[in-house]
């Protein structure tokens, strides 16, 4: 006898139809990490079914289980762990095996309770210096902020199981373990909560006829913040998105030293290229195909661009000039990621490079660029306020 997963098209043997019915906001690892320990699922049954490795199902169950050592997450899984257990138990003992439709019943409740509270908790944890304090014998949750005279402050109550579900998903992380635990919000909390705040003002705005919004998923990567621009001659600040670029997110990544691994001058100088690139309409959009403008032969049929103002010639001389005193490698990566805002996961598979090797070659990359911009042009990065 065999099921199959709803939405997926893969088949399961009935034994493992306990799986099938958990909450739908526990992630996959999680998923599979209850398959594995509770319902008796091999590691090779697991990935036969979801079509990975077998390794990579490992890597994820030692990731839940070195996390255990946390109290409140350990709860979390033996609690789920037990509902699993007893569906599974049921399934396997019943006499002719069916496809069970019971709902799966998560001690840490539904979706909609988990982003109903989700939007008021996560929204108090973004507070300066606010915490979740979670004590061993009691069943509610307290957000906790400093005040002026150092006391601190209950701001929200949350109930136990409710935390344990932010802790599942990985909303929150343990700051200080003890009697009293002490947690704070992630970027992935962050992120959802970035989520759930747009998914509900594309409601309000469909609701008074608005236009839609951007994505909830497009708005949960979004990073705001200011940056000041000269135009005419006066300076004046403006919103913007700091994670719209690639080089953003990675200017904000700290270095093994604690350090930016990008400075703030390398990341000047990736903007400077992609605004060149943009001003001399080298994008896709002019129709024209790009993908061999690295090549000798090719790039003398760039140079006639009869009709087009003196701004754009200039700034198709300058990336030019910019890419080619990189070289081949070097200019593949920058180009890629500065102007055609891709992602190094991308570029490397584009580039046939291997894994979380194109930072490198990108830092190596800027270097020379800040150079190249510095001696031909006089380029002086910008002081971030």
């Amino acid at each position: 006898m065999t099921s199959a997963i709803a939405g997926t098209g893969r088949i399961l043997p009935d034994h493992c139809c306990a799986v099938l019915h958990l909450a739908d906001w526990l992630s996959e690892p999680t998923r599979q990490y209850l398959a594995h320990t509770a319902a008796g699922q091999s590691l090779r049954e697991i990935a036969r079914v979801t079509g990975e490795a077998p390794s990579t199902i490992c890597r994820r169950i030692r990731r839940i289980e070195d996390r255990r050592d946390d109290p409140l997450f350990d709860e979390a899984l033996r609690l789920l762990g037990a509902e699993v257990a007893q569906l599974h138990q049921t399934q396997t003992h019943a006499e002719e095996p069916t496809t069970m439709t019971a709902p799966f019943r998560s001690p840490q409740g539904d979706e909609g309770t988990i982003a109903r509270e989700a939007r008021r908790i996560l929204r108090r944890l973004c507070e300066t210096d606010a915490v979740l304090a979670v004590a061993q014998d009691l069943d509610r949750a307290v957000v906790l902020r400093p005040g002026p005279d150092g006391e601190q402050t209950r701001t929200a109550v949350v109930d136990r199981s409710v935390a344990q579900a932010f802790l599942v998903k990985d909303w929150i992380s343990c700051l200080k373990a003890g009697r009293i635990a002490r947690y704070t919000i992630t970027a992935a909390g962050k992120a959802a909560l970035r989520r759930l705040l747009d998914e509900d003002r594309r409601r309000r705005q469909a609701a008074l006829g608005f236009a839609e919004a951007a994505t909830p998923f497009q708005a949960q990567h979004a990073v705001w913040g200011v940056a000041r621009v000269t135009e005419g001659g006066k300076s004046r600040k403006l919103r913007v998105n700091l994670a719209e670029s690639p080089l953003a997110i990675l200017g904000r990544r700290k270095g093994p030293d604690g350090q930016p691994f990008l400075s703030p001058a390398l990341v000047q100088a990736g903007e400077k290229l992609r605004e060149d690139f943009e001003r001399a309409q080298m994008g896709p959009r002019v129709g024209q195909n790009w993908d061999r403008f690295l090549t000798g032969g090719d790039r003398g049929g760039f140079l006639n661009d009869s009709g087009l103002a003196e701004g754009p010639r200039a700034a198709r001389a300058r990336v030019s000039d910019a890419l080619d005193d990189l070289g081949p490698g070097l200019a593949d990566v920058v180009l890629r990621v500065c102007c055609f805002l891709e992602g190094l996961e991308s570029a490397e598979k584009r580039l046939g490079w291997s894994a979380r090797s194109g930072k490198i070659v990108l830092k190596i990359g800027l270097q020379r660029l800040l150079a190249h911009y510095a001696e031909r042009h006089g380029f002086v990065p910008a002081l971030r306020e």
